[in-house]
């Protein structure tokens, strides 16, 4: 196997009549997406010349005509690249001279936003008039015969530290394996129901889009608003019989805080996996009461190792104020933790997580110094050529060698002369009873540690919590100043907001 689009070719094969995406307007056949994806693939290979791996801008709003869009750009032999239309339009602008579309597909309602991007009315298709082009079958073949596995499929625009953004291209190799592994550990059937909740933008979307495809499992495109309201959502998991979900721990979170569960359960439920930034055990457990029999599983990785690099399923009772472990690699790949000194860490000694494997994305779009600098040779390896990706996170392994992630590398401060894992601090915070939601910020200006902190109880909440922490921390890692919110802001991709925060200070 060469490329994803096999995956839809099969599952259309093996079942063509049964539901594969759905969305508020209703439901699509793995047939019809197939035939909707090929129409579409032939009007862009009249645009491209037939030319392949070229990069394609995707604009239009998260559901399954975006879904047929991507299929239609690989089918074409192309990648596809999805712009958060809701992004400001100077992001977009930046987005854009980076990757310098050939394309761009839209939603008849992104037109004139693309055209304010610079693109010419003869790069702009509309999706909902590409799809009544007939399909050239003989097209499509030539244009798949001439595409390896190390070819590109899509490019993802993360944020980057300078605020340019950064274009992450992953090959069909890396999605494949990933796929492949996913489906294998998490017993992924044709039978699952998944609910969408990733933008498609995000990374975490790559397993909702793709362990459907090869699996003839549905993708139900959840709408946004439904996770602002628990009842609703619980309501519409039972309603399509959810049986799956692929969340970040944010919505989880949420969920457990509102007592949902205690009062109505996802009663399909049985797969619960997240990813993207901390579960606190005091909230998972909540969910292990309400549905003791289902999996539950901790996935890490960044968007540069294609979605994740390693897992922890939850299979032992976890103490509200332990933390959570990221666990242990994917299959097919490998883990390096290394010290200031790139030598492997020793014991509970902590170090950088970097990554080695198919895994790892071609580089940055069009940006050979970031790839350089982030794509490096293995320290460990003078022999031969091996890349590995250095994360720029700090973990360390725990009694039973499962990574512990502490934090960002970035997010270690100097603080009254001690180095500390901001990490650590949001732990035992988020182990607290009466904590909802937090996140730890450092401000460098005052040098004081922050806590911004969701709490239902208002009333001399900052001492309680003080008494609290002084149990489980020392004197130097205690917040010096304590921000009360009401909910914390949360950014497009659900995670909490620490870019806002920090504004903030």
């Amino acid at each position: 196997m060469k490329n994803v689009i096999e995956y839809l070719e099969a599952s259309a094969a093996a079942y063509p009549e049964k539901t594969a995406f759905a969305d508020e307007n209703g439901e699509v056949s793995y047939r019809e997406m197939r035939r909707l994806a090929r129409n579409a693939a032939t009007a862009i290979l009249m645009h491209t010349g037939e030319r392949i791996n070229e990069p394609i801008a995707v604009m239009m709003d998260k559901g399954t005509p975006m879904v047929a869009a991507f299929l239609a750009i690989t089918y074409s032999g192309c990648f596809y690249t999805p712009f958060d239309v809701s992004s400001p339009a100077a992001r977009l602008e930046k987005i854009a001279g980076i990757l310098c579309p050939r394309l761009v597909v839209v939603g008849e309602k992104y037109r004139e936003t693309a055209k304010g991007l610079g693109f010419s009315d003869e790069r702009i298709l509309a999706l909902e008039e590409i799809v009544y082009t007939p399909a050239d079958d003989a097209a499509i073949t030539r244009a798949l015969a001439r595409k390896i596995d190390t070819d590109p499929a899509y490019t993802l625009f993360t944020s980057g530290s300078t605020g340019i953004p950064k274009g992450v291209t992953v090959c069909h190799r890396s999605i494949i394996d990933y796929i492949e592994w996913a489906c294998r550990t998490f017993s992924i059937t044709e039978t699952d129901r998944f609910a969408s909740q990733a933008p498609f933008y995000f990374d975490n979307s790559v397993l909702d889009l793709y362990a459907v495809l090869k699996t003839g499992a549905a993708l139900y495109i959840t709408p946004e608003k439904l996770f602002m309201s628990p009842v609703r959502l619980i309501e519409y998991l039972n309603n399509h019989e959810i049986s799956a979900v692929f969340w970040v721990p944010s919505v989880l979170i949420y969920l457990a805080n509102s007592g949902i569960l205690e009062k109505q359960k996802p009663a399909f439920l049985n797969k619960i996996l997240f990813a993207g930034e901390e579960m606190p055990n005091k909230q998972l457990n909540r969910w292990r009461a309400a549905l003791p029999d289902a999996l539950y599983a901790n996935l890490y990785g960044p968007t540069e190792i294609t979605v994740d690099c390693t897992y922890f399923i939850v299979d032992r009772p976890m103490e509200d104020s332990e933390p959570l472990p990221i666990g242990i690699p994917c299959e097919n790949t490998d883990i390096l933790v290394l010290n200031e000194h790139d030598e492997p860490v020793k014991g509970e000694e902590k170090g950088e997580l970097c990554v080695r494997g198919s895994s790892l994305a071609l580089g940055y779009y069009n940006a050979p110094e970031k790839t350089a600098a982030a794509f490096v040779q293995n320290p460990l390896n003078r022999q031969y050529p091996e890349l590995i990706y250095r994360t720029g996170d700090m973990v360390r392994y725990n009694e039973r060698h499962e990574l512990i992630f502490l934090g960002r590398k970035d997010f270690q401060i100097k603080h009254m002369g001690y180095r500390i894992e901001i990490g650590e601090i949001e732990t035992a915070v988020l182990s607290l009873p009466e904590i909802e939601n937090g996140c730890i910020l450092y401000d460098e200006k005052t040098q004081k540690i922050v806590l911004f902190y969701q709490c239902a109880q208002k009333e001399d909440a900052e001492r309680r919590i003080l008494a609290s922490l002084r149990v489980l921390l020392p004197k130097y890692m205690l917040p010096n100043r304590f921000v009360r919110m009401e909910s914390l802001p949360l950014n497009q991709n659900g995670k909490i907001d620490r870019a806002r925060l920090k504004e903030s200070l």
